[in-house]
């Protein structure tokens, strides 16, 4: 194989990781010039190099495509990975779509350690900057695409970032490579080709540095990011609990609203939960910030839930209460699963003496605790416990008779405790 020729914007392998790479390959010009300069690298193919084709099965060529593929990579001895997605198309478009179908499959299958090698050009990142500007986004959304950054069990990488398309034009035809062209990719229907078929030529007659000049804001952008990124972090550290689920509602309130709005995005995001929507900090600050300690005020979105309780708003998956008149005999030998999610082990010990029977809540049970004399009402021991309402009505209670033995894995009643000690046994409640 030949020697690949310099390019002369940028040394593209400058930062080339120690490790497995996989390209993600959709046999177009870009992807196909990454793949090829990748496998003339002796380096890379010792450390493992593989090629990634997602098949969306959008187009009706999709399967022309992928023998393509099958072809090119048989031709540069480097192993092809096929993922078949399924595409479901939302208010964002069929492009946004199919990116998500893309990324999640990436992020699914990427292996431990594993790069991740994208073919995102400088023309890409002029575009998606506009893009984001046109959206009115921050600097983080104007920082548009990184070089660097985490994905699933591995990284991506993005080497050709600071290349004009034209260079990998230029280095596809002087290798005499062949590649795919998504007719697609041509209609400006779509917010990408129209600026890319009809606003950047403008822009380039009146300013011909308009593709670098808009990657370079992007760069500055990503810098400006990082230095908010270093900021919001150490506010969301002293805004957190012992919980990292929780964070403090005065620690919240003492923040600048505009340092507050990203500490809570950040935190969110943390937490895997779906990104907050447009008004989603907005309803935070007026519904639950300065909610009263006792009035469980939420904010609910996309299957997630923020709560306001005490001091401390809590995030976490909505998740439904038990059934009120749900209750089932256990006897501890298998887990117990609960409706909606969750379970009931029992650790330590085969089974339990005889079966008890698992119950909601229904309010007005008392326990007597180890080391008290009297029992106590259950009402009282949960506020002792600090666990929040919604916390409780996923609450399984134990009972054998009339006689409550156990509240989850939170407390236990003084003969049931005294049992699971002797075996070194316990409970383990999931919720």
């Amino acid at each position: 194989m030949p020697s690949p020729p310099p390019f002369t914007t940028a040394d593209p392998l400058h930062d080339l990781p120690a490790g497995a790479l996989c390209v993600g390959y959709s046999g177009g010009l870009d992807s196909t010039v990454l793949l090829h300069l990748l496998a003339a690298q002796p380096a890379v193919r010792a450390l493992g190099l593989r090629a990634w084709h997602v098949h969306h099965g959008l187009h009706p060529q999709a399967e022309d495509w992928l023998a393509h593929c099958r072809q090119t990579c048989a031709a540069l001895s480097v192993p092809l990975t096929v993922s078949r997605v399924q595409v479901r198309p939302d208010g964002d478009g069929p492009e946004a779509a199919a990116r998500r179908a893309r990324h999640a499959a990436f992020a699914e299958g990427l292996e431990t350690g594993e790069t991740l090698a994208l073919a995102h050009h400088r023309d890409d990142q002029a575009e998606t900057f506009l893009l984001r500007a046109l959206r009115a986004s921050g600097p983080d959304g104007l920082a548009a695409m990184r070089r660097w950054r985490d994905c699933g069990r591995g990284r991506l990488w993005r080497p050709l970032l600071d290349l004009p398309r034209s260079e990998l034009l230029a280095y596809a035809q002087a290798q005499g490579l062949r590649w795919i062209d998504d007719p697609s990719n041509a209609d400006d229907r779509y917010d990408r080709n129209y600026l890319r078929q009809r606003v950047l030529p403008l822009l380039r007659e009146r300013w011909p540095q308009a593709d670098a000049a808009l990657a370079a804001s992007a760069g500055l952008s990503a810098q400006a990011a990082q230095l908010l990124e270093q900021d919001d972090a150490l506010a969301l550290a002293q805004a957190r609990s012992l919980d990292p689920q929780a964070l403090s509602r005065a620690a919240l309130r003492a923040l600048p609203s505009a340092r507050r709005a990203r500490v809570l995005r950040r935190w969110i995001a943390d937490l895997g939960l779906p990104p907050l929507p447009a008004q989603g900090v907005a309803r935070i600050e007026a519904e639950l910030l300065d909610a009263r300690a006792d009035a469980e005020a939420a904010y609910a979105w996309h299957g997630a839930r923020v709560q306001a309780w005490r001091d401390l708003l809590h995030a976490a998956p909505a998740r439904a209460p038990l059934p009120q008149d749900w209750q089932t005999p256990w006897d501890g030998r298998a887990p117990l699963a609960l409706p909606g999610g969750g379970e009931l082990r029992l650790l330590g010990a085969d089974a339990l003496d005889a079966p008890v029977r698992a119950h909601t809540r229904q309010g007005g049970e008392r326990i007597a605790l180890p080391g008290r004399e009297h029992h106590h009402a259950l009402k009282h021991v949960l506020q002792d416990l600090g666990l929040p309402p919604w916390e409780r009505a996923r609450l399984p209670l134990l009972s054998c008779g009339d006689e409550l033995l156990a509240v989850g894995d939170l407390a236990y009643a003084a003969g049931f405790d005294r049992w699971l000690r002797e075996r070194g046994a316990r409970l383990l409640w999931t919720p």
